[in-house]
């Protein structure tokens, strides 16, 4: 099974693939759309739309794992990354399908055992896991494998994080 997991966000969004299989995960491919802050907002969306579709083309994924957003402190972050995050999760459905929800909360517990984990422990679980040599960069990268992994060992029947 082919997971993309994605780190949703405005100016950085995180993603990984990974081709799930028996006992074995295996890292496709992972790192981060970015849009230019001199762009406005409708480039923006509409370049995390074009590389959405380039990497469901490439990869062609089963099934796609996004983080949930949590509480921001800054109304105006939140407004654009809620706005990023709709145009995610359109192209999901449009491209995939089936989308899956995963709090950070779930991510956690999910890769260290623990909800309340740091995001240095979650990192080098991302990296034990997949056999990789450092820890993804950007920190997005890591937190779309560590959604996608998530998923891995969630059973694909359940559909209580289905979008």
């Amino acid at each position: 099974m082919i997971i993309l997991g994605i780190d949703p966000g405005y100016a950085i969004i995180g993603y990984g693939v990974i081709n799930k299989s028996n006992l074995s995960i295996e890292v496709l491919d992972y790192g981060a759309i970015t849009t230019p802050k001199e762009d406005s907002l409708p480039i923006r969306l509409e370049a995390i739309d074009a590389s959405l579709k380039f990497l469901f083309d490439k990869f062609k994924p089963d099934v796609v794992a996004i983080e949930e957003l949590f509480y921001f402190k800054n109304q105006k972050t939140i407004i654009q990354v809620a706005q990023a995050r709709g145009v995610i999760v359109l192209a999901c459905q449009k491209y995939c399908g089936q989308i899956y929800e995963y709090t950070p909360l779930q991510i956690k517990q999910a890769l260290t055992g623990q909800g309340r984990a740091e995001k240095a422990q979650v990192q080098y679980m991302v990296k034990a896991i997949l056999g990789l040599n450092s820890i993804p960069k950007p920190d997005d990268a890591a937190d779309a494998l560590a959604v996608a992994i998530c998923h891995s060992q969630t059973s694909p029947n359940l559909n209580q994080n289905k979008v």
